[in-house]
């Protein structure tokens, strides 16, 4: 049996049915995300695919519907802020949501092995590493230790922003996000193939930390992030 709540008033974990692998294409599970999203801004999480009878289910192997390429920011977990739950996810984070051989690899085994259709490359506002970055381009002080490897990645982002006119934080980091997609795309052949055959997709989106929401900044192709999501499975309104 699910829990119906829990003391307070608010929603325990439930037995569900929101298994990854019912989830197929990169369109639906972009609105899975985007629906699960909805709910943890408004208060009403479901907490799906979190309890024990789940946990057994995934136990012997997993079919992730999403790989999250995130920041490491202690406030932007992904099965928080998606209201998903385990198996779910596959989630890669770095500082800055940095891309390097590793997180390359990791993105590459995940859509080749695991089957999952979606890359999501999931930043947020004030990022301390932009402003890190940007901090140390400014004042030309190296950052000390293997900081200095997140800074050099970083870059490329501001000179870009400087380019195109763009100094505020927050309009840095959607521009080092729409990056960080690209620079995914550019460095690993195998992803882009997948999403040249139409088998995965990649979305940059931004979370803003006060208000929980998420918000499309970039997309392969272009047209997934404007999909209207209340068709999603999980989404509550479609269950209505």
């Amino acid at each position: 049996m699910s829990r119906s709540g829990t003391p307070g008033g608010q929603p325990g974990p439930q037995r569900t049915t929101d298994g990854a692998s019912a989830i197929s294409g990169p369109a639906l599970a972009y609105a899975e995300l985007t629906a699960g999203n909805r709910r943890f801004v408004s208060g009403a999480p479901r907490h799906p695919n979190q309890d024990a009878g789940h946990r057994a289910a995934v136990a012997d192997g997993q079919h992730p519907f999403a790989v999250i390429v995130g920041c490491s920011d202690s406030r932007l977990a992904a099965e928080i802020i998606f209201d998903r739950g385990l198996g779910d996810l596959f989630v890669v984070r770095t500082a800055g949501h940095t891309a390097g051989p590793e997180v390359l690899g990791s993105v590459e085994y995940a859509v080749t092995v695991l089957g999952t259709p979606l890359v999501v490359v999931l930043g947020h506002d004030s990022c301390g590493a932009v402003q890190a970055a940007r901090e140390s381009a400014a004042t030309g002080a190296q950052p000390r230790g293997h900081l200095r490897a997140v800074v050099d990645a970083v870059l490329p982002s501001l000179r870009r922003a400087e380019a195109e006119g763009v100094d505020d934080i927050d309009g840095i980091v959607d521009i080092h996000i729409a990056q960080t997609v690209e620079t995914l795309l550019e460095q690993s052949p195998v992803l882009a193939e997948e999403v040249a055959q139409g088998r995965c997709a990649v979305v940059g989106v931004s979370y803003r930390l006060s208000a929980g929401a998420v918000r499309p900044v970039a997309a392969v192709p272009a047209g997934l992030a404007t999909l209207d999501v209340p068709n999603a499975s999980t989404d509550p309104a479609a269950a209505a």
